[in-house]
């Protein structure tokens, strides 16, 4: 009889020093652990510190105060517990800090434990990889390895210094893992060179490291094919000039690749030289439209170039004025001449002439 009363004493010692599985959460005086949350980076040092009650857990020699958790050790101190692990090797730990009074009631708090391993590296990459088109789409691409937790994360895609959009995972697991995440993007041609990145932030609220953990990414320049655009009008005025002056067409455009021109001409004359085109001396055989295509693997524009070479009357004119005024010349010669025989140099008598002489007599010297 003796020895079972002391098997039942000893069997209820044993359930007062055991945590059991109804433990009450919601006790008037419950336990007070300080931190309320612990966050703690995977392999360092944690502690905390439990207040198990006010008064609802005295007298102590009839109480059982204590800290359970599969990691660390508890150092009671009266009402006051500590709990304390050298290195934090476990994911997934709820400590709990508990009494249990002389009616064998039990009353607990938890620990909400968070522990954190940065990401071993944060890479980007384009979907497909380069070179891409303009308007075709692309995924963007962030892969961050061994993160935990992941839900924590944040990864934002950058264009530039231009933040573009975040993405969050949806994995609740404890424990590090590895994640892709993406973002669908649309090209534009303003994207060629330009430097695409992100970066994965692990957000663990105000216990956790601040600010934030931030791993970046390389950045990726893009490289983007477009077609040829104009940097001339498609559809030029028309150009006229006349014969014997130089023609000079120029045809411009930008793309990538580059682009290349080709001319078709209304004769075989001219010196092209890619964006331009000379003649010399334009003939009125060179009239006619002048098409310079630009094309690179991606699109091809051409400008059409209308030339009108009319002749130049400027010599015929001279030519015929200069006939005209040696005809009027030749005319006015024949005129004169015929006009000053007729009347300064007509017909004279002999008489006249001695007559003439007697009026002005000579005086000859005598030797």
């Amino acid at each position: 009889m003796f020895s079972c009363l002391f098997l039942l004493i000893s069997f209820l010692n044993i359930l007062r020093c055991f945590h059991v599985s109804a433990c009450d959460y919601s006790c008037s005086d419950k336990p007070v652990i300080t931190p309320s949350r612990l966050v703690v980076k995977f392999g360092d040092p944690a502690s905390a510190t439990c207040v198990a009650c006010q008064q609802a857990c005295l007298p102590l020699d009839e109480s059982v105060i204590s800290m359970e958790a599969s990691l660390g050790t508890p150092d009671i101190n009266g009402t006051k517990v500590t709990w304390t692990v050298d290195r934090m090797t476990e994911w997934e730990l709820t400590p709990k800090c508990y009494y249990t009074d002389s009616t064998n009631h039990q009353c607990c708090t938890s620990l909400s434990v968070t522990v954190y391993k940065p990401p071993e590296s944060v890479s980007f990459s384009l979907n497909p990889s380069e070179p891409l088109t303009e308007g075709s789409k692309v995924t963007l691409q962030c892969d961050v390895l061994n993160v935990a937790p992941v839900a924590n994360l944040t990864v934002t895609f950058y264009r530039g210094q231009t933040p573009l959009d975040q993405v969050k995972s949806n994995d609740t697991t404890e424990k590090p893992v590895s994640e892709t995440f993406s973002l669908s993007y649309n090209t534009r041609k303003e994207d060629d060179g330009v430097q695409f990145w992100c970066e994965a932030k692990l957000e663990l609220g105000a216990e956790g490291p601040q600010p934030p953990l931030v791993v970046k990414s390389e950045e990726v320049t893009a490289t983007v094919y477009y077609g040829p655009q104009l940097k001339v009008p498609a559809d030029p005025a028309p150009i006229s000039i006349t014969r014997g002056e130089p023609l000079h067409l120029i045809c411009l455009a930008e793309g990538n690749p580059k682009p290349q021109y080709s001319w078709t001409l209304p004769s075989n004359k001219g010196h092209r030289s890619g964006t331009d085109l000379k003649i010399d001396s334009a003939g009125v055989q060179d009239g006619g439209q002048y098409v310079c295509t630009v094309s690179n693997n991606v699109n091809s524009v051409s400008v059409t170039f209308n030339v009108t070479v009319q002749e130049n009357f400027i010599p015929f004119i001279i030519g015929a004025v200069v006939a005209a005024a040696v005809v009027i010349l030749i005319g006015a010669g024949v005129i004169y001449s015929f006009y000053y025989k007729q009347n300064k140099m007509g017909k004279y008598q002999l008489k006249d002439v001695f007559r003439l002489g007697a009026m002005h007599p000579t005086t000859v010297p005598l030797c």
